[in-house]
């Protein structure tokens, strides 16, 4: 989990802290970004704070580790990074009102079967966002490979420059993440809402790819569900 003091405009005015509960590929990479472009971060995992002691050394003295229920309670953006099936183990009462950014897919291999994923009754967004009622879920980090994360940041303006998805209910939530993410070096397509979010789950044109934001609009507009 991580605290990123960024400053960017959006519903906090000025954002302090950024919670992450996971420090797995995707979660170790977004601390490396985030800390790259001035953040400070607080991580968590499930097995304990004592187990991040590498990364928080390679991270530096804007790193610090806790359990998940502190950085829920630390973060004013929260990331939720771990395997689905994992995912009523997210504290629920320290995320009320928050932004939470879900990075998870659906893989059945890992998390077994999930019957109303299985039937597209649902998407896997939805399931975080039942599980956090109160909270404003943001589809986002899903479908852009670990590695990554850290080399395909590019400043506003660049030609070709990277876009990532979003998807969300919340539109003020959506707008902050959008800025969050130009300071980070990525343009942003939205989805739409979390209903829509299964257009980037894997299987879909847009899963894993570098695209720009034209490019990446058209995969969402050529997905295909099940």
């Amino acid at each position: 989990m991580w605290s990123i003091r960024v400053h960017v405009r959006g519903i906090f005015g000025v954002m302090t802290t950024i919670g992450f509960i996971g420090a797995g590929h995707i979660g170790s990479q977004v601390a490396r970004l985030a800390v790259a472009h001035g953040c400070d971060v607080v991580i968590s995992n499930s097995r304990g704070p004592e187990t991040l002691s590498d990364l928080i050394a390679e991270l530096g003295p804007r790193a610090r580790a806790a359990t998940p229920a502190d950085a829920a309670s630390a973060g004013d953006l929260v990331v939720v990074t771990i395997p689905l099936k994992n995912y009523r183990s997210v504290p629920v009462a320290p995320l009320a009102g928050k932004i939470v950014l879900d990075t998870n897919n659906y893989y059945p291999q890992r998390d077994g079967q999930i019957p109303e994923l299985d039937t597209d009754a649902t998407t896997s967004s939805e399931l975080l966002q039942a599980h956090l009622p109160t909270s404003k879920v943001i589809k986002a980090f899903n479908h852009i490979y670990a590695a990554q994360i850290t080399t395909d940041g590019r400043p506003a303006g660049t030609p070709n420059r990277r876009a990532l998805v979003i998807a969300g209910n919340d539109a003020a939530a959506k707008q902050t993440v959008t800025e969050l993410f130009d300071r980070f070096g990525f343009d942003t397509v939205d989805a739409g809402s979390l209903k829509d979010s299964w257009r980037i789950q894997p299987g879909t044109p847009g899963y894993g790819p570098r695209r720009n934001a034209e490019e990446l609009r058209a995969d969402l507009a050529a997905a295909k569900r099940g």
